[in-house]
């Protein structure tokens, strides 16, 4: 694959996640993700640093694998998530989407982010930068690891994995 047919790829694959969580069709959303799939939302710990050890310090988001996305999902699908009901309408846009590197079958992608919501009549925006972890899996992607900077101030509602 050449680096243009490599870097649409990636790009195709990742405005197919953004999408199936805007549909919220949450088996496809899942299927993006390998079982052992990290997904983490650093904290802020000062003003241009946030977070590095999930395991040691907070986080808004962490799920050390596909587990934590799977139960989020299941929360919602049978209505046990207060928090999330009504789910919002969301519109994610992914853009500046850049492959920073390749070894071995798997790439180091960036790539900027925002993501307009709207519930219970209200609208908001969330934004901010994302670093992927993917491995080549046939003509497609596996995510191994999805670390999300949000780089909102204030977090004026409930923030959750479809945010971002």
């Amino acid at each position: 694959m050449s680096a243009i047919e490599l870097q649409h790829a990636v790009e195709q694959f990742l405005y197919d996640q953004a999408d199936w969580c805007d549909r919220q069709q949450w088996d496809e959303y899942l299927a993006c993700f390998d079982p052992s799939a990290v997904f983490h939302v650093p904290q802020w710990d000062s003003e241009h640093v946030a977070t590095t050890d999930p395991k040691r310090e907070m986080s808004m988001i962490y799920y050390a694998n596909r587990g934590g996305l799977e139960d989020r999902i299941f929360r919602l699908r049978t209505g046990k998530s207060a928090a999330s009901h009504p789910m919002p309408r969301t519109l994610h846009q992914i853009n500046n989407v850049r492959i920073r590197s390749q070894a071995q079958g798997v790439l180091q992608v960036g790539a900027k982010w925002s993501t307009h919501y709207t519930r219970h009549g209200q609208a908001d925006c969330y934004f901010g930068e994302v670093s992927y972890e993917l491995r080549q899996s046939g003509a497609s992607f596996s995510i191994l690891r999805k670390h999300v900077l949000l780089l909102n101030d204030r977090i004026n509602a409930v923030l959750d994995f479809y945010h971002l």
